[in-house]
């Protein structure tokens, strides 16, 4: 099992969409305080059309009470900014995979904490910004999840 964490999102509609993927995955859903929504928004309800109740979803005040409460086997932090590329890791089961706001993704003192090693970024061309939040997580969590062997999944 795989924990996806969304630190201080701000867009319902990707939060929703990573709702339905967690649903789809068997990943836990946790989300970081303050959030730019709350968990009744229509966009958020209506991304997760009726997947919310197949899906665990936490709220926490901060970081270090997910990190406390949770004890994830390693955390990885998905960024921009990051140096590894995100296949290269060999993921585990009971790993995170961190994810920052929309609008100016982690701060650059929470990725110098996890080290070079833990920061992780999807190839993108040369004149791209960055990838849409729940894009990048989709990437990432079939990544790390087509490593552990689709663990839980119906495969035909």
């Amino acid at each position: 099992m795989l924990h996806i964490v969304l630190y201080e999102p701000e867009i319902p509609a990707n939060s929703g969409n990573i709702i339905r993927l967690c649903a789809n995955t068997g990943a836990k859903l946790h989300l970081i305080e303050p959030l730019g929504f709350e968990l009744e928004d229509k966009k958020l309800r209506r991304a997760g059309l009726d997947y919310h109740e197949w899906a665990e979803v936490k709220v926490y005040p901060a970081l270090a009470d997910f990190l406390e409460r949770v004890r994830p086997g390693r955390v990885f932090a998905l960024s921009t900014k990051g140096r590894k590329l995100f296949s290269d890791v060999a993921f585990q089961a009971g790993d995170a995979l961190l994810f920052g706001p929309e609008s100016r993704g982690l701060p650059v003192s929470l990725l110098a904490d996890l080290g070079e090693a833990r920061c992780l970024y999807l190839p993108m061309r040369p004149e791209s910004r960055s990838l849409n939040l729940s894009n990048t997580a989709a990437a990432a969590v079939y990544e790390a999840w087509r490593q552990l062997g689709f663990a839980g999944a119906a495969l035909k």
